[in-house]
């Protein structure tokens, strides 16, 4: 399946809008730009009429435009060796393509090549929890990565010294990059699964939950990762922005997992919650 990218021009205060709006129907995945952002969706799943009926809410409410374009699994791999860049986070993790130079002094490197995924750790969420990631105890760990992309979080979590991984993600194409990923960076005990949250079925707890996705997935299948996570442990959320911290930890409240911290960047957190 190829993608279709809607590109939007909109001031930052109506993208965030836009944005929680596209969700609703569908898109999700999102990139911040200088013009506003791109939204992304399954080519099968694309309806035009949906995303008009959107922007015309919104109409004469400040300067909106909007386009799109079908991004091919070939244009997407090329347009990722041409524009992805070497990237630092945290003055400690190197993330770069196989392509690139190695950088020296930095505590923990991630060789990615994105393909058709997303997360290459240039986007703030992705960015952000490795931050956060940073800041917890994977020693001898199990841990789940939901809405895994390129497998960079799960690899991650093998660098801090996770002993088992989880990788889960919707899209085939996706599971394959994040395991071809895994391979790449020597990382032998990261499972890569196609699917949902009803793949979790069965599944023994785990000690740390990775949930980089999208508001809307968080809020609704929120209870199944609680379900899965012991008490005292911890669980990792991003992929929305800061106005809705206070609609996930609502929702996080009814399900034992206490707000700890958070961190953001641009308008868009990760946070911390434990479970009671």
């Amino acid at each position: 399946m190829d993608f279709v990218e809607v590109r939007v021009q909109a001031p930052r205060e109506l993208a965030d809008i836009l944005v929680a709006e596209l969700a609703e129907v569908g898109y999700d995945t999102f990139e911040d730009n200088d013009e506003g952002f791109c939204a992304y969706i399954g080519e099968g799943d694309f309806n035009p009429d949906a995303v008009a009926e959107v922007m015309a809410r919104y109409e004469g409410m400040g300067e909106l435009g909007y386009e799109h374009r079908v991004i091919t699994r070939q244009n997407w791999n090329a347009e990722w060796e041409k524009n992805f860049q070497p990237l630092i986070i945290a003055d400690r993790v190197s993330v770069r393509a196989p392509f690139h130079e190695k950088p020296e002094g930095l505590e923990y490197e991630i060789v990615i090549m994105p393909r058709m995924s997303f997360g290459t750790g240039h986007h703030e969420t992705t960015a952000l929890m490795i931050e956060n990631q940073l800041d917890i105890d994977h020693q001898g760990k199990r841990v789940l990565d939901m809405g895994c992309g390129t497998g960079i979080l799960a690899i991650m979590a093998v660098h801090l010294g996770a002993q088992e991984v989880l990788a889960v993600d919707v899209e085939p194409w996706t599971v394959e990059n994040a395991a071809d990923n895994a391979a790449e960076n020597n990382c032998t005990n990261i499972e890569c699964r196609l699917g949902g949250v009803e793949v979790l079925a069965g599944e023994a707890p785990f000690d740390i939950i990775l949930a980089n996705i999208n508001r809307n997935v968080l809020l609704e299948d929120m209870h199944a990762y609680a379900a899965l996570l012991p008490q005292g442990r911890p669980i990792l959320f991003s992929g929305f922005y800061q106005e809705d911290l206070s609609k996930i930890e609502a929702e996080a409240t009814k399900h034992a997992l206490v707000y700890q911290s958070h961190r953001t960047k641009n308008n868009w957190v990760s946070a911390i919650f434990t479970k009671l």
